[in-house]
């Protein structure tokens, strides 16, 4: 099934896709890769959630907003490729939480962005990954995650 038709099954609706925080594209194509810049649980188009995990946020709502950043990345991809159906596979994961010092759990967040590219795209969205721990991130945002895709011929 296509990622598409995957969408529709799962009653997904994407939210808009953000418009750049700064002087960056969202998604840059060489060959059959794409990079999609850092993205954050973004809610409308414009207004982004808010959070240390570990702190304002439990580990459930930190899973919640790395969901969120995953459809604000998937709303970006269908922007700029015209439809997720030309998404081949997810090659790699580079995500960031903005925690606590003593938070050690940022895999388990992260799974609320893994889980829904695999109900998306199935075995080929997931594909290897990093989560690693912040201080702070832009904005205060909980989560920030960019991407590598690679596109059908």
């Amino acid at each position: 099934m296509s990622p598409e038709a995957r969408l529709a099954e799962l009653g997904i609706v994407l939210p808009p896709a953000p418009r750049p925080g700064g002087v960056y594209k969202p998604l840059v194509i060489v060959g059959k890769l794409a990079w999609l810049s850092g993205h954050g649980p973004c809610v409308d188009g414009e207004t982004y959630e808010t959070g240390r995990v570990g702190f304002d946020l439990t580990l459930e709502e930190g899973q919640e907003a790395a969901r969120k950043v995953g459809l604000s990345l998937l709303a970006t991809m269908r922007r700029e490729l015209g439809s997720l159906d030309r998404v081949s596979r997810l090659i790699k994961t580079l995500a960031l939480v903005n925690c606590t010092d003593d938070f050690t759990q940022q895999p388990q967040v992260i799974n609320g962005f893994s889980n829904l590219f695999a109900e998306v795209f199935g075995d080929d969205g997931i594909g290897a990954r990093s989560a690693m721990a912040t201080n702070t991130l832009p904005g205060n945002i909980p989560v920030e995650i960019e991407i590598i895709i690679e596109l059908k011929d």
